[in-house]
């Protein structure tokens, strides 16, 4: 079963404390678009786009969008002062000269060395990688937002994927509904339990050993 708008809203404000005034910033499709809407505008973050665009805005009132201007996904976007349009080879370009301050992208799957597997379901059509290699592997952070458990039930953060990989050893945070855990040389480690869970359900729903931080932030 997929995560309400609560939820996701929940994970994407929670995403928002990682951005910091000035940076700039890269949201993938899914949950990661909803990152915009907890970032304040007088902070001067530049959102990226690999459709070639620098300078997202907010999401725009429904009835005003501009056809000929959409976010990578396809979705309405709008524009904020001093942002630029150009050709993909620039969009990558940036990417690829390491110009991102994060990367936040959505993921099928995560391992416990932070093996990201975000771009196919095998037996499912799908019509290439997208952007998500050189963002994986070119951003200065990696961020991934996700659900806890697939449509099945089954944990998304495993030991090993099972999934064709995008990039190895990539990510450097994983945001859920659940949790947030960071990744490190040792292992993942679990620095916070969201509510309404509890360490407990955690563990029981993460398909990987956890090590818990002697910071663990548990809810009120």
């Amino acid at each position: 079963m997929g995560l309400g708008m609560d939820e996701r809203y929940m994970i994407a404000r929670r995403a928002a404390k990682e951005v910091e005034p000035g940076m700039t910033v890269n949201l993938g499709i899914g949950i990661p678009e909803l990152v915009a809407d907890f970032i304040p505008s007088e902070w001067g973050v530049m959102f990226h786009s690999v459709n070639g665009i620098l300078g997202l805005g907010p999401t725009p009132v429904k009835g005003e969008e501009d056809a000929h201007l959409t976010n990578a996904g396809g979705a309405p976007v709008s524009l904020v002062p001093g942002a630029s349009l150009f050709d993909t080879s620039v969009a990558y370009g940036i990417i690829r000269r390491g110009k991102l301050d994060v990367a936040f992208l959505g993921s099928l799957q995560v391992s416990r060395r932070g093996d990201l597997a975000n771009w196919i379901v095998p037996g499912k059509r799908i019509y290439g990688i997208g952007g998500g290699l050189e963002l994986a592997y070119c951003a200065r952070k990696v961020i991934v937002l996700m659900s806890h458990l697939n449509e099945a039930g089954e944990p998304k953060i495993v030991t090993e994927c099972t999934l064709p990989l995008t990039a190895r050893r990539c990510a450097d945070m994983i945001i859920t509904e659940r949790a947030v855990i960071r990744t490190t040389a040792g292992g993942l480690v679990l620095t916070e339990v969201m509510y309404p869970y509890t360490l407990e359900d955690v563990i029981a729903k993460t398909g990987a050993t956890l090590q818990i931080s002697e910071h663990l932030q548990l809810p009120d």
